[in-house]
């Protein structure tokens, strides 16, 4: 029985790594989108949002049946039940990537007031959270979930190099205020992204030892 239920536990594993690497594509894509203007590319990221939809509601499912049929206690329901969580975190940067590619499409005919140069070190930085989150996760690995949460800061400081050095690009020239308030929007949501990787790594510290954010939940 034991045997079974381990079995299952790493189809779980597996299921989980793929979704996180259809995620790590969306964020990849809408990085080089945005960077290159591609209107095509952009378009496919919002049409391809379905399928991590699906795999978020696949994985649900099986940790749905997991929980009925196996009836797990203390470690293991930790585990099945950050899954539940992992995946909606999961969800969201994939709707985020989407939400960037919809800025892109309309920032796609018109130059740059600035070259990019932050933005596109936080989509690498969110890209390595969410790598290492899921890492954690399927190796166990406490210090790798506590490094994700501690490199949040990384990207936060990121988010506010950009939005300054944008502010600054209105204060010279109004006429760069819709274009700036768009590129900061982009840089939100790449924050979110983070935010959100970080979650993922305080579910893997709670799969592990029962504490989500300092408070023992289980």
């Amino acid at each position: 029985m034991r045997s079974k239920f381990d079995e299952q536990l790493n189809q779980l594993n597996n299921n989980l790594i793929e979704m996180a690497e259809i995620v790590k594509q969306a964020i990849a894509k809408a990085d080089k989108a945005l960077i290159e203007q591609d209107c095509a590319l952009a378009r496919q990221i919002i049409e391809s949002d379905d399928e991590i939809d699906n795999k978020e509601k696949e994985i649900e499912s099986f940790c749905l049946k997991l929980i009925l049929q196996q009836q797990p206690v203390a470690r293991d329901l930790r585990l099945v039940s950050s899954v539940l969580k992992i995946i909606t975190d999961l969800e969201r940067i994939g709707d985020h990537a989407t939400d960037i590619s919809e800025i892109t499409l309309i920032l796609a005919d018109k130059p740059f007031i600035k070259k990019l140069e932050h933005i596109p070190q936080m989509a690498i930085a969110t890209m390595q959270m969410v790598t290492n989150s899921i890492e954690a996760f399927v190796k166990k690995d406490l210090e790798l979930a506590n490094d994700v949460i501690i490199y949040d800061e990384v990207v936060d400081n990121l988010f506010e190099i950009v939005k300054k050095d944008l502010i600054e690009l209105i204060k010279e020239n109004a006429d760069n205020g819709d274009q700036a308030i768009d590129l900061i929007m982009i840089a939100k949501y790449f924050e979110r992204i983070a935010d959100h990787a970080t979650n993922v790594a305080e579910w893997v510290v709670f799969s592990l030892t029962g504490i989500y954010k300092e408070s023992k939940i289980m």
